[in-house]
């Protein structure tokens, strides 16, 4: 591969990274027409669009997104070749671009970003926490953290485990307003929502011997599982969340998990990645460093 392909492929991942021709040209000190002709020359050789540009931000197309991949690859190689022709060892570096929930992130991907940063400390890490749903391939993320359901998509889950959920409440808001004792109870209690479009006033739960689909009602709702979780804390309501988001307020008093012989309901948790044959190393370094990790904390023994 000659100097100059190689130049082509670095200034277009630099400008995958960036969003924008003129954010990667400053990194590199060239102007904003200049980055923009030289991702027209790369596409113009290919017969292919990589970009699509709006007045915000530019996105890959699906050509541009296997460019980009294919790219990161060749170029790790090539460093990794200098590194082993020199004698040493081509240690993993560059940016991982991290996508997770905010329960998820803080409670189980965050402890054990430490470690992690310490063992590879040339690479970088930007990590994006949301309840949101989040389009994979606008955010441009390498590996995103799903818990639930997941779409038809292109992109390779391996799997983490299984996310237990509970029901829970503080000891002053069960004092204030009794603990309910069947599911037909949650009817006067306030339950505590999401806000965001995709929630359903649903929590599934055992009846009678029966999952029911049990509609809750109540007058405070957040945009995120945190937010819902220190409402509970704060003896605001009912809360159904996961068992790892709880783990330590169960432990340490601050909630008391109610109805459990009702609750039934566990989701699957992932890791998704571009599937590809031969990850880049940043990216499979990064699994292989938190895969087992996050599948023990999700494995871990029932805290009640």
């Amino acid at each position: 591969m000659s100097d100059a392909r190689a130049w082509e492929m670095t200034m277009f991942l630099h400008v995958s990274r960036a969003g924008s021709f003129s954010a990667a040209g400053r990194a590199v000190g060239m102007t904003p027409a200049s980055t923009a002709k030289l991702v027209s020359r790369i596409e113009a050789r290919l017969g292919a669009r990589l970009v699509e540009c709006s007045t915000r931000r530019l996105r890959l197309t699906p050509e541009g997104e296997l460019y980009r991949t294919r790219a990161e690859e060749l170029i790790e190689d090539l460093d990794a070749l200098d590194a082993e022709i020199g004698g040493g060892a081509a240690a993993p570096r560059g940016l991982l671009r991290v996508s997770a929930s905010v329960p998820f992130g803080r409670h189980c991907l965050l402890p054990l970003v430490p470690s992690f940063a310490q063992d590879y400390p040339s690479m970088k890490l930007e990590l994006s926490l949301t309840d949101e749903v989040v389009d994979f391939y606008d955010a441009q993320c390498d590996v995103a953290f799903r818990i639930g359901e997941l779409a038809d998509s292109g992109l390779t889950a391996a799997r983490l485990g299984r996310a237990r959920r509970r029901v829970v409440a503080a000891p002053s808001y069960l004092v204030a307003n009794g603990t309910p004792a069947t599911v037909d109870d949650l009817a006067r209690h306030n339950c505590l929502g999401f806000s965001f479009r995709r929630a359903a006033a649903v929590w599934p739960l055992k009846s009678g011997g029966r999952l029911v689909d049990r509609e809750v009602r109540g007058r405070i709702a957040a945009g995120d599982g945190e937010t819902v979780r220190e409402l509970a804390v704060l003896g605001l309501g009912l809360a159904r969340l996961a068992e790892f988001h709880v783990a330590r307020d169960l432990a340490e008093g601050r909630l008391v998990s109610v109805l459990d012989e009702a609750m039934v309901d566990a989701e699957e948790a992932h890791a998704l990645y571009f599937g590809r044959k031969r990850l880049p190393r940043r990216i499979q370094v990064f699994l292989d460093f938190m895969t087992p990790r996050l599948r023990a904390a999700l494995a871990a023994p029932d805290r009640r």
